[in-house]
């Protein structure tokens, strides 16, 4: 899973276009690109896109964003869309792994409720939205088998701090910022859930996206958000691992499998050792 796409749930067109987008999952969303007004009508639509896209031979990982738990919206949400059975959740302003329980809670419920699976329903948490859930990072190891991936943003973020401006001039994050991203990141890891990097708001800025998303997978985030479908074919290119890079780590797993019991073995007249045979298994199970 490396593209992400968030579409509207209010949005029947957005919706369908979505599904020729190329994205690896999609994220309709029920909180904030929806008025509120609206959010019984698009809890209507995502129950009804879902159910109908489940039945695609080929389609997307579905996801629904629900309202936070603060809105007093998320059961209205689930109890809406739960019987479609989309993939997963993805909840916003999650402040800790006590979050996730609670959601976890709540699915299994509704999937028991409906005949689902259970634990059918996978967790994506969006993390960094306040001050608050910074500190609660290590809560997410263990919480709940549901738990899929850490993501983040800088935008509520700025709101709840009272910044003016979540980046730098030269486009780069503020240090608030870039402290969130990496706690996102090392958060996911030892959660052993998947770090997926937060959305570059400028759709129209092509190259700017792609420079991000290259710093991301080298910092070893697994995939990115995107919030239009002109971003797809970017983050899916930036993410997938490239036929030299499976032939690298075929040949440095090879090299440990012919010195059985070795630490440290020469390929290419390189030193390696065991961190750089984890990366190669690590790779080649991500390809």
């Amino acid at each position: 899973m490396r593209s992400l796409l968030f579409v509207p749930g209010d949005d029947d067109k957005k919706l369908a276009k979505a599904l020729t987008s190329g994205a690896d999952a999609l994220i309709v969303d029920l909180e904030d690109s929806v008025a509120e007004a609206r959010k019984p009508a698009a809890r209507t639509f995502a129950a009804a896109f879902v159910a109908e896209a489940r039945r695609l031979a080929t389609r997307p990982r579905l996801y629904i964003r629900v309202n936070a738990f603060a809105s007093g919206l998320t059961a209205a949400d689930l109890d809406a869309v739960i019987p479609a059975a989309p993939d997963g959740v993805v909840l916003p302003k999650c402040r800790g792994g006590a979050d996730v329980q609670r959601l976890g809670a709540n699915l299994a419920v509704r999937e028991a409720e409906h005949g689902l699976i259970d634990g059918s329903t996978r967790i994506v948490a969006i993390a960094t939205e306040s001050a608050r859930a910074l500190f609660g990072f290590a809560s997410y190891r263990g919480a709940s088998g549901r738990l899929e991936g850490l993501a983040w943003g800088g935008e509520d973020l700025s709101v709840d701090i009272g910044a003016e401006t979540n980046r730098l001039p030269d486009g780069a994050y503020a240090a608030p910022y870039a402290l969130a991203r990496t706690l996102t990141l090392v958060g996911a890891v030892a959660a052993e859930a998947r770090p997926i990097d937060a959305v570059y708001t400028n759709f129209r800025d092509l190259d700017g996206l792609r420079a991000e998303a290259l710093a991301a997978r080298r910092d070893g985030f697994l995939a990115k958000m995107a919030i239009h479908p002109a971003q797809v074919p970017i983050i899916n290119e930036v993410f997938s691992v490239s036929p030299e890079a499976i032939a690298r780590a075929r040949a440095v797993v090879a090299a440990f499998e012919a010195a059985p019991g070795a630490g440290v073995v020469a390929l290419d007249g390189e030193m390696l050792d065991l961190p750089h045979l984890k990366r190669a298994k690590r790779l080649l199970d991500s390809a």
